[in-house]
């Protein structure tokens, strides 16, 4: 279960509103192929929407990126910015993938970010954090 008493699991996650009848997206498809794409790849000009939890966020993340836990998507689905494609980043590549799966499903046009923030950390692009402490990847 995903913390923060939401109820929810990686396997369901609340649809937009007004996209379908049922309240929950369980298991939704998606071309694997086309919603994937490694760390390296990521094009300069980009959208990535980091879902991983505050304390991995605060500790380092991408400059750019918009930050909207996995845990608080479904209160907070109006701040999922707008990107054609929409880059995910996690810290490996298992909750994005999840969440990717589940806006695609929903209107949005996601890509999942393969390794995640770990490659990212790993290739030396930037970090920052929250605070003064050295940005790294928890």
């Amino acid at each position: 279960m995903i913390s923060g008493g939401t109820g929810l699991t990686a396997e369901r996650l609340p649809v937009r509103a007004g996209q379908c009848k049922d309240e929950t997206v369980s298991s939704p498809s998606y071309d694997r192929d086309r919603a994937e794409i490694p760390v390296a790849e990521l094009p300069a000009e980009r959208v990535l929407l980091d879902v991983r939890e505050d304390e991995e966020w605060a500790a380092g993340h991408a400059p750019d990126a918009v930050h909207v836990p996995m845990s608080e998507l479904a209160g907070r689905l109006d701040e999922v910015p707008d990107g054609e494609p929409l880059y995910v980043i996690c810290r490996s590549g298992g909750r994005s993938a999840r969440v990717a799966a589940y806006l695609n499903s929903n209107g949005w046009d996601a890509v999942n970010v393969t390794g995640g923030m770990s490659v990212w950390a790993g290739l030396g692009l930037p970090l920052v954090a929250e605070g003064p402490a050295a940005p790294e990847v928890i």
